[in-house]
């Protein structure tokens, strides 16, 4: 029993190593442009026009706005437990018909910026 608890100990510790190792991705920016690495990779940067609206990313007014009014239409439709179906139904499409309207709203009238972005190349 003594050695299935160590053996399971280590076992631990070297998964807990071996994850905190990996999960320290390194990050290239474009001062790292062109360099190169032993394995034949090398660093490769490209500018990208990004939205940065601040605020409401998640869309959470439109999403909010557009069950509400979803529920209330849909509430209208049906009798009992039809009518509770049609309510919770008109939310769903409701908010998901809002999310979608305040995000194209956000993509057509939101700042745009331009990054730059560096990554691995591996060839």
């Amino acid at each position: 029993m003594g050695k299935l608890r160590l053996s399971l100990a280590s076992a631990i510790a070297v998964t807990a190593i071996t994850l905190s190792a990996g999960a320290q991705a390194q990050t290239y920016g474009p001062n790292d442009e062109g360099r190169r690495f032993n394995d034949g990779s090398r660093v490769v940067c490209h500018k990208v026009e990004v939205a940065n609206n601040a605020r409401d990313q998640n869309r959470i007014a439109g999403t909010a706005t557009g069950a509400v009014v979803g529920g209330l239409l849909g509430n209208q439709v049906g009798k009992g437990n039809g009518r509770k179906l049609a309510t919770v139904g008109g939310a769903v499409a409701g908010g998901l018909v809002g999310r979608n309207v305040q995000g194209r709203n956000q993509e057509r009238n939101g700042q745009r910026a331009v990054e730059t972005r560096c990554e691995r190349v591996y060839r």
